[in-house]
């Protein structure tokens, strides 16, 4: 019995360790740097910090011109100069991207805005911009509007899609 609860025991802490390495953050900034051949976007960050971030065939891109998706120093479109919002995990100090959102012209577009309401199931967000214009957005998964409660300042960024608007990223102001 000893054993079993020990077992438990420490299951439970390297299930709890491992969960909270898959914890997703973002970057919002400019590429500075694709690099083929060691799989890594340089990204210069609003506030001047730069991040290297890993990717890997699983990093889903959207946005990005398809057409220079096979150049050298791109990624699946993504190239230097390309203004993106690239969400990763880290561990043990590696940062690897799981998505790379390409944002302007053919890619996300966004608004900035004041959140006025969240659905209860969160995958739904009214937002409404300065010039009084409301926006409805449905949620691309369920954790996107994690966090988002009405009155938060937010850009919100976004692909039209069947005629919905489907956000991909809140970015609290």
């Amino acid at each position: 019995m000893k054993n079993l609860v020990r077992f438990l025991a420490i299951a439970t802490l390297v299930l709890a360790a491992y969960a909270a390495d898959d914890v997703v953050s973002a970057v919002h900034g400019t590429v500075t740097k694709v690099d083929s051949a060691s799989k890594t976007i340089a990204v210069k960050a609003k506030d001047g910090t730069e991040h290297t971030v890993h990717y890997t065939e699983k990093t889903t891109v959207w946005g990005a011109d398809k057409t220079a998706a096979g150049a050298k120093d791109s990624f699946k479109g993504v190239v230097s100069g390309s203004e993106v919002v690239v969400h990763y995990t880290e561990k043990a100090g590696e940062k690897t991207a799981t998505e790379v959102d390409k944002v302007g012209k053919d890619g996300l577009q966004y608004v900035d805005g004041t959140v006025e309401k969240v659905g209860a199931d969160g995958r739904s967000v009214t937002v409404k911009a300065a010039d009084g214009a409301e926006h409805t957005f449905t949620t691309a998964s369920k954790d996107v509007a994690k966090g988002t409660e009405k009155g938060t300042k937010a850009t919100v960024y976004y692909s039209e899609e069947g005629g919905k608007k489907v956000a991909h990223f809140f970015e609290k102001l």
